[in-house]
């Protein structure tokens, strides 16, 4: 005897392996080209953010003569907020996708931005020497050139030592945005010091990378039928992108381009 369900359903009907359910259609487009991502998004709003806090920062930093205590304290939290913002654009662009060409343009500018305007503006007030200011200014333009010069044959992705310039960069110059007493004159002394070092440092390195870069790209145009990589013609690779996933441009975050 066959038991019928409420659903016209036997119980041999019941025990057979039901098909799969089709899977909703994706649309794909061509291989290797990944979907759009919008301008304006998390990531480039934290970096145009940072943009604006620079006049921001500058504007408390000169309350009264320079040296208010409270005006002091103000512009270090403004920087700190503005770098910050650093360290989470970068985050939020890398987990969720994000990277944009005007994130990874507007990124180092944003940066560049707010440490020439820090140091700018302490050396104004007589708290840094505006030799210092001016070398770390140089490198800093000078390697962001160095990217975009290079930028066709590929992307220079930023090293540790690059990661640790930045850092001890915006330490040292928090440091001494706060009205510190004068016996931690020589701590903070030493500290611009090492900022000095790591920011010479890094730069030279960066130079021989594009160096390297730039003749890999040419060595891999000018091989068989001047193609680039494999089954990629227009493309050029260098030395910085072996083995490393954020070498190519559309994977490059912001806070690896800024921290170089």
């Amino acid at each position: 005897m066959r038991c019928v369900g409420s659903r016209g359903m036997t119980a041999d009907d019941a025990a057979r392996p039901r098909p799969p359910a089709p899977r909703p259609a994706r649309v794909s487009g061509p291989p290797g080209v990944r979907p759009e991502v919008p301008v304006v998004n998390l990531a480039n709003i934290l970096t145009v953010l940072r943009i604006l806090l620079v006049p921001v920062f500058l504007a408390v930093l000169f309350l009264g003569d320079g040296h208010d205590t409270a005006a002091r304290i103000g512009a270090a939290a403004v920087f700190a907020i503005a770098a910050l913002t650093d360290r989470i654009d970068g985050e939020v662009a890398r987990r969720r996708g994000l990277i944009t060409d005007f994130g990874k343009i507007a990124d180092p500018i944003a940066d560049k931005a707010l440490i020439g305007a820090a140091l700018v503006g302490l050396s104004a007030l007589g708290d840094v020497s505006w030799w210092i200011t001016g070398l770390i200014a140089a490198r800093e333009l000078g390697v962001t050139a160095l990217r975009f010069i290079v930028i066709r044959h590929g992307v220079i992705p930023a090293s540790r030592g690059g990661k640790l310039k930045t850092l001890v960069q915006v330490a040292a110059i928090f440091l001494y945005l706060l009205p510190l007493p004068a016996a931690a004159g020589p701590y903070l002394l030493a500290l611009i010091w090492i900022a000095v070092a790591l920011t010479l440092a890094t730069g030279v390195d960066y130079v021989v990378q594009a160096v390297r870069l730039r003749r890999g790209g040419r060595a891999v145009h000018a091989g068989p039928g001047g193609a680039g990589a494999a089954g990629d013609p227009g493309r050029y690779v260098g030395d910085g992108d072996a083995g490393d996933p954020e070498a190519e441009g559309s994977g490059q975050g912001h806070e690896d381009v800024a921290a170089s």
